[in-house]
């Protein structure tokens, strides 16, 4: 008896349709993903073959990424991911930028949809469970912004009430460092701002690089001195040895820009708070 000849005759249509949907799938995306239409992650050879890398930036953050009256990304972040794409690959053009909303940072990565994000994420161990994280290029951290003049440190602001993200990070160390504050939530920076404007709260707590773009657009808040926090911002790449190269150029490349001052004089630019970068040390269980 000819098994092939008996398999073939119970291969019937419906089984033939699904395989040739399968083979037409499979074709399409081995064809166009390398051809723009599909963007993805890839290892440092294979970017270098196509000649660009994707990068995953945020538009709505002053300063850090956001989109001027023209339309056109700025911020240290932008800067950075300019440099990178142009630095990694040795020629200028060689990045595509796409922002993304704040759930998205760390699965566009993981997902493979983009080889790199630089949108403000703040490294922790429990990210570094399913992303690699770059050396720190920012430490940003929590602070506290008001317009009350009579409110120049951090002690005038016990038993007062201070507006917080609701099951924002800044909680806890508003509740470490004042205990005695009563702390009002707010679902938004907008409803910070008009809970500030209307005395509801003689303060906000948030990171001081957001808040930094207040007091450029508003001179009349001021930011307290003090920083109840300290949170390095990193590039976020992919895990995996076939990303080891991507890696490791990647860090060489901020580990340069830190030495020859140009992340600081970015900084400076962007009128960001100053960034510790001199004491900074990355934690080991970022390591691979």
């Amino acid at each position: 008896m000819n098994n092939g000849f008996y398999n073939l005759k119970r291969f019937n249509p419906l089984h033939l349709l699904l395989v040739t949907a399968i083979i037409c799938l499979l074709t399409f995306f081995f064809v166009f993903a390398d051809n723009g239409l599909v963007a993805s992650a890839a290892e440092f050879k294979k970017i270098q073959e196509r000649g660009y890398i994707t990068i995953a930036v945020k538009d709505n953050l002053p300063l850090l990424g956001f989109k001027d009256s023209k339309g056109e990304l700025q911020g240290l972040e932008i800067d950075l991911a300019r440099r990178l794409g142009s630095d990694l690959l040795n020629q200028p053009d060689s990045i595509k930028l796409q922002p993304v909303g704040n759930r998205e940072r760390l699965s566009v990565v993981v997902d493979n949809k983009f080889d790199l994000a630089i949108a403000r994420v703040t490294a922790t161990e429990s990210r570094s469970r399913i992303v690699s994280f770059s050396f720190p290029y920012y430490f940003d951290g929590t602070v506290l912004i008001t317009k009350n003049a009579s409110i120049q440190k951090l002690t005038d602001l016990q038993k007062q009430k201070i507006a917080v993200l609701e099951k924002s990070s800044t909680i806890a160390p508003v509740r470490y460092y004042l205990p005695e504050a009563k702390l009002v939530g707010v679902s938004s920076y907008s409803e910070a701002k008009e809970i500030l404007d209307k005395n509801q709260a003689v303060a906000f707590a948030a990171d001081s690089s957001i808040l930094a773009g207040w007091v450029k657009e508003d001179p009349s808040y001021q930011i307290l001195e003090t920083r109840i926090s300290t949170e390095p911002l990193s590039v976020v790449m992919p895990k995996g040895l076939q990303y080891a190269e991507l890696r490791n150029k990647v860090n060489q490349a901020i580990t340069d820009y830190l030495k020859e001052g140009w992340l600081q004089k970015r900084v400076e630019f962007w009128d960001l708070p100053e960034s510790k970068f001199a004491g900074a040390k990355f934690r080991s269980w970022n390591q691979e």
